[in-house]
């Protein structure tokens, strides 16, 4: 069977990992080389990106985008795990906390945080998963990580629960957001139900099931579920070079491009004259451009996005 090259986005169900969502579709193609791209907690659900064969060297760019959530949050009830999963362990009454107080602090959320990852994610330290330590009742230092929300938008309030739309960079919790919600409001507040709805420029409503990701097996219809890898490139600049140039950058070798010169560390994406993906290009001096990666694209994915 020949290895399909490619991104699937899979609408994850809730009580499944991301490591079971990629063992089954293992199980489903008939193809060993799959990861998937941003980890979801079993009890969230929605876009979950898979990639395939040579997309696999381009996940981290799709792990790299901006996502949109959908959070469910109740007040008045903290939990260890800042979820629905763990053990409560405070509860206060939040009958008096209006809309106005929720959605002031949920604006004041919006912009650059610093935010200290969970003690219950998989983020390791010397080795071990940060949750394996909360479970044997250990705590450990965690360095705050930079994140930006760049907006959230209270859908529902009806008290305790609150739903809301919430837009952040890569790395954000979630459950920890929900966590310093009910910090600020002074009462507690745990995560009951997340769904991503978008991961860069992948939407739920293009996501497919694993049901009609298995039927699609079952037709020998499944490449046509993919997105080409170039869908996580989308933010580089895009070029066609010559048959002579194409076959230098296919062997590594720098080439001379009359480009002007990028932002620091930006790169471009290359296509051959068939349209063919050929690499990604980093800038060095003097127009002159280093193959950063060189993609072997097999023939089911041919052509820009």
């Amino acid at each position: 069977m020949q290895e399909l090259t490619g991104i699937l986005n899979i609408n994850k169900p809730e009580g499944l990992t991301s490591h079971d969502v990629v063992s089954r579709v293992r199980r489903i193609s008939g193809q060993r080389r799959i990861g998937h791209a941003g980890t979801l907690d079993p009890i969230a659900t929605g876009v979950l990106l898979l990639c395939l064969g040579q997309a696999t060297r381009v996940s981290e760019y799709l792990m790299a985008s901006s996502k949109i959530y959908r959070a469910c949050m109740r007040l008045g009830v903290t939990t260890d795990t800042y979820d629905s999963e763990g053990q409560v362990i405070d509860q206060r009454d939040c009958r008096n906390i209006t809309r106005q107080q929720v959605q002031r602090a949920l604006e004041d959320m919006v912009g650059p945080l610093e935010q200290v990852p969970p003690m219950y994610s998989a983020i390791k330290h010397k080795g071990t998963p940060l949750y394996r330590l909360a479970r044997r009742g250990e705590a450990v230092e965690r360095k705050p990580r930079r994140i930006v929300i760049h907006a959230v938008e209270l859908l529902e309030w009806q008290v305790p629960d609150l739903e809301a739309r919430i837009h952040c960079s890569k790395g954000t919790y979630i459950r920890s957001l929900a966590h310093n919600l009910g910090q600020r409001l002074g009462c507690g507040a745990y995560l009951t139900g997340l769904t991503r709805l978008a991961s860069g420029r992948f939407q739920l409503s293009e996501a497919f099931s694993l049901e009609q990701v298995e039927q699609a097996a079952e037709d020998g219809e499944l490449a046509a579920l993919l997105q080409p890898m170039d869908a996580a490139l989308q933010a580089f600049p895009a070029i066609t070079v010559g048959h002579d140039l194409a076959e230098r950058i296919q062997f590594g070798q720098r080439v001379e491009l009359p480009l002007p010169a990028p932002p620091q560390d930006r790169l471009i994406r290359v296509y051959a004259p068939d349209g063919r993906l050929l690499a990604l290009l980093r800038f060095r001096s003097s127009q002159q451009w280093q193959p950063h990666k060189v993609f072997a694209q097999p023939d089911n994915n041919e052509g820009h996005t």
